[in-house]
């Protein structure tokens, strides 16, 4: 009875609290009002990068491009919430533990904290399985002026795996927030197949072209 009293006060906590992209609207779902929800730049399926399929909740457009934006380089952490109820919203395959993309500690220290690894805890939540890291980033260069195999050879050099990993999954779920060209994601794929990992997905708040 506690939890059903608890929930309905939630409930009626949120319809009071306003919309945290607009300001004006009630909260209606992931602390967004209806209108800032629907009017978000929905894909909702998988592109191809890298001979990868990612699932990827939206297009990479306005105005979810300013808030991912703001929430990566700006501490605009309120958008939290939000972000993380789109990847909720997309039909994952079954998994057993989540990978958020790392970042380089240089990248940690500049920002103060890891996007990926806060979009991944939502849904580690949502999904009831755990966020495992098993692989590092090491700092990561400027890459103008470097040719597309250049590129993709650093970018392949920058992800190493931690000494020893106690615990290894099969079925893991890497966790970015925008997907380009898909070089990170596979560099890190490349990473969990040396860990036996033997189905790998992808999922993101965005794809860009």
């Amino acid at each position: 009875m506690l939890k059903i009293i608890n929930s309905v006060m939630r409930h009626g906590l949120k319809q009071m609290l306003p919309c945290v992209l607009c300001g004006i609207d009630a909260q209606h779902k992931h602390t967004l009002c209806k209108d800032c929800w629907n009017s978000l730049p929905w894909l909702k399926e998988p592109v191809l990068r890298q001979e990868m399929q990612v699932f990827s909740a939206c297009h990479y457009a306005y105005p979810l491009d300013r808030i991912i934006q703001q929430f990566k380089y700006q501490q605009h952490l309120h958008y939290q919430t939000a972000l993380a109820g789109l990847l909720r919203e997309l039909k994952l395959p079954k998994i057993q533990a989540i990978v958020p993309m790392p970042i380089s500690l240089e990248k940690l220290t500049e920002r103060g904290y890891n996007q990926s690894l806060l979009l991944a805890k939502g849904l580690s939540a949502h999904l009831n399985v755990p966020i495992w890291q098993p692989v590092q980033r090491l700092q990561q260069h400027s890459q103008k002026g470097l040719s597309r195999l250049e590129r993709l050879q650093d970018i392949q050099q920058q992800f190493v795996m931690n000494e020893k990993p106690r615990v290894r999954y099969r079925k893991v779920l890497i966790v970015d927030d925008v997907v380009t060209t898909g070089s990170s994601i596979h560099a890190l794929k490349q990473c969990l197949e040396q860990l036996n990992c033997r189905q790998i997905s992808a999922v993101c708040l965005a794809a860009a072209q």
